[in-house]
């Protein structure tokens, strides 16, 4: 029986279609439909796509499953800012739709791939979804002959304003020709990229049917209201930067892809790719990565009852040694290699994520040189928490720790070797624009005691000597240094800094060797990575004027004044030990136990949670 309690309680904007039928069911208890079509298709329209890009990533999946060799996509943009107008469209030249499978591919669960994991898609919904997330109209026309396109529209306010009990799809409408405004789109240049001459266009109105080809599909969306980004430029420059990424391979095996008549390149966040565009950059001299290790998983394959299905996972090392020394604005911009991809999930050859998972590579610790991919099949869809509009994954617990164990010992021994790498670097920098050392040296003309220098008294000692400075140049010597230019520096100089990395040794070291004060810091422990090397990254961009700006200029010099400081004090405690140890040999030992224990005893405190 019906009850005021029961009185519906919707929205002036909701559905007035959808709010008639629903009082209909509940006053008159007439049939109610298992979905109520005119608030569903709302609902849907808050599916949740990360961006434009990805939601336009649904349609691309559609094109390729359909066998298109050509997609193009139009971000089509005029007025001003605060009131643009964004129409869509994505084209492709695949074998096009009957009207009848046109009709079905709008329904929602439409899909005549339905549960199909060999391909890219599944379930029939998400070119719907997808492009109901970024407009309210979705116009399709799709065509199996040159200059007959049938066409469907799926219109959310008309669809709301239905006051039936079961929405059904009308039959498609077939057309000689596309509209004008479609046609606008595809002949004329975009307004993004400005340059007209650097955009790939149909030729004329005329032979447009003809140059569309036999059979394709074209899905325009209208006056978008839901976009990532209010301006075209940005818009397309996301989408040139993931759908590279995100179907690198697909490209790479011969399919083009084009955003606002530009194709797009092969971006591989792995780096192993021949055809992946940094390939081109000028002055790169190693072009790939390494394949350190490639392992095959067994995974329990919930679709198939006690069976498994194989994960492939491979471990890259970038090239540190050549890269390292390129310009930041090529490492950063055109590399790209600190935009976090360090794992890409592949299901089916097509990019899912790419990105950090904690679990599997331990949140700390440089990971910009080393990658990880994993291949899997739709199989493993389930264990790999793969939703249904293939953004992103959430592998299952077990999953994680099988590909962190299978690549565990490898990270960690790169990571290791990247940070010797790393120490070896850092020592050049700091030799060569070092103010502690300077100030040091220029202080031991007022220090009370002097350090007790080297003195020969005949030929074969003064030999000896020069033997053991060049022997000490070695150890010193910067990387852009010759050995004499290494040999007079120090000969002329009293201090030193060097850098090693060795998880077993104390956080410094301090050698007086020939009454030449050589301080030796331990990259490996946490003193080095928790204090010394935050200050020292920042403290080196004092010499890169192309990342400063005002703003940070001052806390930059803060820092060079706190790196030298920070020497300072480890310089002036290395010359006091050297020093002591000089007027009484017996307190070597001791001042070895203190060092030994004070760094035990320092890095327990900085690596406690």
């Amino acid at each position: 029986m019906y009850s005021e309690a029961n009185e519906i309680n919707w929205s002036d904007n909701a559905p007035r279609g959808g709010k008639t039928v629903l009082n209909r069911a509940i006053k008159e208890g007439s049939a109610v439909p298992l979905f109520l079509g005119q608030t569903v298709i709302n609902s849907l329209r808050d599916m949740g796509y990360n961006s434009t890009t990805s939601a336009l990533c649904e349609l691309i999946d559609n094109s390729i499953q359909w066998k298109a060799q050509n997609i193009r996509i139009y971000i089509q943009q005029d007025g001003v800012p605060g009131n643009y107008r964004t129409n869509l469209a994505v084209l492709d030249d695949g074998c096009g739709m009957a009207p009848n499978v046109l009709k079905v591919a709008l329904s929602f669960g439409g899909s005549l791939n339905y549960d199909n994991r060999a391909g890219i898609g599944r379930y029939g919904m998400g070119m719907k979804t997808a492009a109901l997330s970024m407009c309210p109209v979705l116009d399709v026309y799709s065509w199996q002959e040159a200059g007959a396109f049938y066409n469907m529209t799926l219109d959310v306010a008309e669809i709301g304003k239905n006051s039936s009990n079961m929405i059904t799809l009308p039959e498609p409408e077939l057309f000689g020709s596309l509209p004008q405004e479609i046609q606008d789109i595809l002949l004329e240049p975009m307004a993004f990229p400005r340059n007209a001459d650097d955009q790939i266009l149909f030729s004329d109105r005329e032979n447009l049917a003809n140059d569309l080809g036999a059979s394709g599909t074209l899905i325009f969306l209208p006056d978008c209201d839901r976009l990532s980004y209010a301006k075209a430029q940005t818009l397309v420059e996301d989408a040139m930067k993931e759908i590279g990424r995100v179907y690198r391979r697909f490209i790479a095996q011969g399919i083009s892809i084009f955003v606002n008549n530009r194709e797009v390149e092969v971006f591989d966040p792995t780096y192993s790719m021949e055809e992946s565009r940094h390939v081109q950059i000028k002055g790169l001299d190693e072009k790939q990565s390494r394949m350190i290790v490639s392992k095959t998983i067994p995974i329990p394959n919930a679709n198939a009852k006690g069976g498994v299905s194989d994960l492939k996972v491979r471990l890259y090392a970038l090239p540190i040694e050549e890269w390292s020394a390129l310009p930041t604005t090529i490492r950063k911009n055109k590399l790209r290699l600190y935009d976090g991809q360090f794992i890409s999930f592949m299901r089916n050859d097509r990019e899912v994520y790419a990105g950090q998972m904690a679990r599997i590579q331990k949140p700390h610790g440089d990971l910009n040189w080393i990658r990880v991919s994993v291949d899997f099949s739709g199989d493993l869809d389930e264990a790999m928490g793969v939703a249904a509009n293939k953004q992103g994954v959430r592998p299952k617990a077990y999953v994680q720790d099988a590909i962190r164990e299978a690549i565990n010992n490898e990270i960690r021994q790169l990571r290791e070797r990247n940070k010797r790498f790393q120490a070896e670097q850092s020592s050049a920098r700091q030799t060569k624009r070092n103010l502690a050392i300077s100030k040091a040296n220029d202080a031991e003309n007022f220090q009370a005691k002097e350090i007790t220098e080297a003195a020969p008294t005949n030929e074969k000692e003064a030999l000896d000597l020069e033997a053991n400075y060049r022997a000490l140049a070695l150890r010193v010597k910067d990387g852009d240094e010759t050995d004499d230019q290494a040999y007079e520096r120090v000969k002329n100089g009293k201090f030193f800094i060097v850098y090693k990395h060795d998880k077993y040794w104390p956080f410094y070291d301090v050698e007086n060797l020939y009454g030449k004060l050589v301080l030796t810091i331990n990259t490996a422990h946490a003193f080095y990575t928790e204090l010394y090397e935050p200050i020292s990254k920042l403290a080196a961009s004092a010499s890169d004027e192309e990342n400063i700006s005002d703003e940070s200029n001052g806390d930059i010099q803060e820092a060079v004044g706190a790196l030298t400081s920070l020497q300072l004090l480890l310089l002036s405690m290395a010359r006091t030990q050297a020093q002591m140890i000089s007027s009484n040999e017996g307190y070597e030992p001791v001042f070895d136990s203190f060092r030994r224990y004070w760094s035990d005893t320092f890095k327990q405190q900085l690596e406690t949670k």
